[in-house]
């Protein structure tokens, strides 16, 4: 595959500096009936050097590294992995990605849209997964349930005392629909929406071994998700498609300050309709904050020191993310 020298490596000062070419200047193929665009165009376009192997295509430039992988949907941006809604598709010595991951993962990411003046991120509601009746993950008699509680309640503190408002969906171990969950969050107006899980791999063939972090947000419409489950077929818009693009950069930014503060495994940033996130009027995500089937991983959850240490990790991923959308 051809290496493109760069076509400039001054760039406007900022992430808006990212010049998108008009969807209608690129070259585009269908591949299974999805609209694809030739990588190597938009990364001219944007001022970004291409290199090429057999193995990998990465674009960069002096701010971002992403490297695409032939017929899968995984790109590594600045080392953190995301997942696509479709595989990137070589062709003719060439690669193609789905022109709705451009529009809803590459320029959402490099180029970031800002706030209107004045709209502030001052609310911030806190889900913790599961409660009452539903345990959620179990590992013996440990439940998912009780240290969601626990993350939410740290992670309220830290928010508090960086002059957030904080306002969790339970407080203690109650059973709330998952409808209700983004509801209360509405009716607090809360500006961004957190859903606190623990992961579990357990009965897998050699899920004992995976750990590390995963953000789930909304996927977009008539897209496929990384996680399908529950979501009954149903591939169209929702409400939580309305900030698709805040989504994606709010998820970026909390798996970034997790795997910095914490050194986890990447599990990468994916997608899925799941209930919360199906129904949030605000930016939202779903965090899985580590295995409650890995033994080593599982130790460290219930540590409060560790829970406090990955509060404070969310926390900076909020406040980083309030900085750039500010």
């Amino acid at each position: 595959m051809k290496i493109f020298m760069s076509l400039g490596l001054v760039l406007v000062t900022g992430l808006a500096a990212l010049a998108h070419s008009a969807p209608a200047a690129l070259e585009r193929v269908a591949v299974s009936g999805a609209d694809y665009v030739r990588l190597e165009d938009w990364a001219r376009a944007n001022r970004f050097q291409v290199k090429s192997t057999r193995q990998e295509l990465r674009i960069s430039n002096n701010e971002w590294s992403i490297s695409f992988a032939p017929d899968s949907r995984r790109v590594v941006i600045n080392d953190i992995s995301i997942s696509l809604s479709a595989p990137i598709s070589f062709r003719n010595g060439s690669a193609f990605i789905p022109q709705v991951d451009v529009s809803t993962v590459l320029q959402p990411l490099l180029a970031p849209s800002r706030n209107n003046p004045g709209k502030k991120i001052t609310t911030v509601c806190i889900d913790p997964g599961h409660g009452g009746k539903d345990p959620g993950k179990c590992e013996g008699r440990q439940q998912e349930k009780n240290y969601t509680l626990l993350l939410a309640k740290e992670l309220s503190a830290q928010l508090t005392k960086a002059g957030l408002k904080v306002y969790l969906t339970r407080t203690g171990d109650e059973f709330v629909d998952l409808p209700a969950r983004p509801d209360r969050a509405r009716a607090k107006r809360a500006d961004l929406f957190i859903s606190l899980h623990f992961n579990s791999m357990d009965g897998s063939p050699g899920g004992a071994a995976i750990k590390g972090t995963q953000i789930f947000c909304m996927t977009p419409a008539r897209t496929s998700s990384t996680n399908a489950r529950g979501e009954g077929g149903n591939s169209g818009a929702y409400p939580g498609n309305r900030t698709d693009s805040k989504n994606i950069l709010l998820a970026y930014q909390m798996q970034k300050t997790l795997l910095k503060n914490l050194g986890v495994d990447d599990r990468g940033v994916c997608r899925a309709r799941y209930a919360v996130l199906r129904s949030a009027e605000m930016p939202a995500i779903l965090i899985e904050g580590g295995f409650m089937s890995n033994k080593a991983e599982a130790r460290k959850i219930y540590d409060p020191a560790y829970r406090r240490q990955m509060a404070q990790a969310i926390a900076e991923g909020v406040l980083s993310y309030k900085r750039i959308v500010e």
